[in-house]
């Protein structure tokens, strides 16, 4: 007989078993039967929760994009208009954004993205929200945000793909990088 309320817990450890896993291989060559081992189950009960590896690492991502937007809204709740840009770019090299198990998952969503059409649709939907908040954030200072805003999107993937290279950037150089462009492009556009 099934324990009652251990799906959500099975469910969390297999998620976060995924990021490990990934972070330790670098890329989407890892099996269900690794990720379950590591969160303590079988792969058929992995497979279960799942259906497959796909979409336990689809899942994956919605966590690591959930726990990134809770890092948006704690910085952007700190700051008044002119600091939001720097706020959401801040956020996205929090600490417990940029460790190399979460770049890795990035690097791998971006892989699985170009595939798996559930992926596509997340990296759409972040795609859009980040421009639009860096667009938003961007309107008081530069004459272009939408450009600006691009920009820094660009910037900040970048980043994550120099990290995934096994560059030592920190999180906080990674930040000081990309807020330094952004004090760039709002001087150029003042």
């Amino acid at each position: 007989m099934p324990k009652i309320g251990m799906e959500p817990i099975r469910r969390e450890a297999l998620v976060k078993a995924t990021i490990a896993e990934i972070g330790a291989a670098g890329s989407l060559d890892v099996t269900v039967s690794q990720i379950a081992k590591r969160a303590g189950m079988s792969s058929a009960l992995a497979h279960h929760y799942f259906g497959g590896k796909e979409q336990i690492f689809v899942a994956a991502m919605r966590r690591i994009l959930a726990d990134f937007a809770a890092e948006v809204r704690a910085e952007l709740a700190t700051v008044q208009m002119p600091d939001r840009a720097a706020a959401i770019i801040r956020a996205c090299f929090a600490p417990s954004c940029f460790t190399p198990q979460t770049i890795s998952a990035w690097m791998t969503f971006y892989v699985l993205a170009q595939t798996n059409d559930q992926a596509l649709r997340l990296w759409r939907i972040y795609q859009s929200r980040i421009r639009s908040n860096l667009t938003h954030a961007l309107r008081p200072v530069a004459r272009d945000p939408q450009g600006a805003a691009n920009t820094l999107s660009a910037l900040i993937d970048g980043l994550y793909i120099r990290a995934a290279l096994n560059n030592p950037d920190t999180p906080e150089i990674a930040a000081r990088h990309a807020l330094a462009v952004l004090d760039s492009l709002k001087e150029a556009q003042s």
